[in-house]
């Protein structure tokens, strides 16, 4: 069995691998910069593809040559930790649910109507972008809202043998 190496790395190796890191996963930020930009359609297109899925992949693997198997393993765990401490608890209040399940219906309903009433109001036209990267936070928001039981539900739809237990109602 392998010993885990729990000593925290040097730092000349730490935080520019860190930094590479973060950078990496933090790339898809900047595709609507690539789409506002005066560049060609098709360099838009191959940039906006590699920001979203090539340069996330390459970073993550440049900063583990950069920081060594002790290295990415330490950080590795110090952001499992982060997620950890500050993700969504996994039991949450009844309240708390019904608000996280109305933050993620609004966003899907949005989507479900934007596209018959966009040519009609034209204050739809005009913010549309505005409109969908809000829905897009929300979406995502109401997911740490929900709570970790939730992740499990929505993960379940992924397993086709995936059964739920409801509780007997007394």
């Amino acid at each position: 069995m392998e010993k885990i190496d729990r000593k925290k790395p040097p730092k000349n190796r730490l935080i520019p691998g860190a930094i590479i890191f973060i950078i990496g996963f933090l790339s898809p930020v900047f595709i609507p910069l690539v789409i506002a930009s005066n560049l060609s359609a098709g360099f838009k297109s191959v940039l906006t593809g590699l920001l979203a899925f090539g340069i996330p992949e390459l970073f993550m693997i440049i900063a583990a040559g950069v920081l060594g198997k002790p290295g990415f393993n330490y950080l590795k765990r110090f952001l499992l930790v982060l997620l950890k401490r500050y993700g969504p608890p996994d039991i949450v209040s009844k309240t708390r649910y019904t608000i996280g399940l109305i933050m993620l219906f609004i966003p899907i309903l949005i989507a479900l109507i934007l596209p018959y009433i966009f040519s009609h109001i034209t204050f739809i036209t005009e913010y549309y972008l505005i409109i969908s990267i809000s829905s897009d936070i929300l979406l995502i928001i109401s997911l740490f809202v929900l709570g970790g039981d939730f992740w499990d539900k929505l993960r379940g739809l992924f397993i086709r043998e995936a059964r739920i237990n409801l509780p007997v109602n007394n």
